[in-house]
């Protein structure tokens, strides 16, 4: 469905973004990845589904090697048809406790970047008269948690990004929309798990339930797999018209 398109996927080296990188590839999209950690391994899982794959380690706060990863994406495949823009980081403290740099960081990498990567995006897509860029936010781009203040800061950001972008490509080929996903079993999240777990003396199994519990009525996690089938479908012609939305797939979390 996807040959011969070429998907870029910021912060794709573990979690949601290789799970969104592998499904897309499944599809035939040619695969940029992005970020940091083992590359070897994510571009070996991505060349076996019979794709080409590229990387570039930009940092996703700094805009001229966002720049610099765009031009080596349109150097190596002609252009960046699909963009997911994924690259997220997390701090947690209250609002009086949260240090100024951490939530300069986590702004920048969570929605700055988004928007960096968008406006060097567009140009080609809208020649093209085909493109699609999807937004990875959260449930905290809908509603709030405590001790998140920059994270749900961000992902409401690009919430009202994606709507911005949308009405703006609105009469072309291109659209734009965002994924809100609740707690999804990543690197990240295991390791609040493990955390819960150590600092209350519980399983990990009963760390998940509690976790889950909070927030999640589906008691199950999301999975990248997930993830990957609605970025597939976001870039299917089924969703030509489909712009602007914030497509929750979060156990009910947003429905409480």
């Amino acid at each position: 469905m996807l040959t011969g398109k070429t998907a870029l996927v910021t912060g794709s080296t573990s979690g949601i973004g290789l799970g969104i990188a592998k499904a897309l590839a499944k599809q035939g999209a040619n695969i940029v990845l992005n970020g940091f950690g083992d590359v070897e391994g994510p571009k070996a899982e991505v060349a076996k589904l019979g794709v080409k794959v590229g990387y570039h380690g930009a940092d996703m706060s700094k805009p001229a090697e966002i720049e610099d990863m765009m031009k080596y994406a349109a150097g190596q495949f002609g252009r960046v048809d699909i963009l997911v823009n994924n690259a997220g980081i997390q701090h947690v403290a209250k609002v009086e406790d949260f240090p100024p740099e951490r939530w300069d960081a986590v702004i920048a990498i969570n929605l700055s970047s988004a928007f960096h990567a968008s406006r060097l995006a567009l140009p080609a897509m809208k020649a093209a008269n085909w493109g699609r860029i999807i937004n990875i936010a959260s449930v905290h781009g809908l509603v709030a948690s405590s001790d998140k203040v920059a994270y749900v800061a961000a992902k409401h950001g690009i919430v009202g990004m994606t709507k911005v972008v949308a009405l703006e490509t609105a009469t072309t080929g291109v659209t734009c929309n965002a994924i809100c996903p609740g707690w999804v079993l990543t690197p990240l999240v295991q390791k609040q798990v493990d955390a819960k777990a150590a600092a209350n003396g519980w399983t990990n199994e009963e760390a998940t339930k509690r976790l889950l519990g909070e927030k999640e009525p589906s008691m199950q996690f999301t999975t990248p797999e997930e993830l990957g089938e609605l970025a597939v479908f976001l870039c299917s012609p089924a969703a030509n018209n489909v712009r602007g939305v914030a497509w929750n797939m979060d156990g009910g979390w947003a429905a409480q």
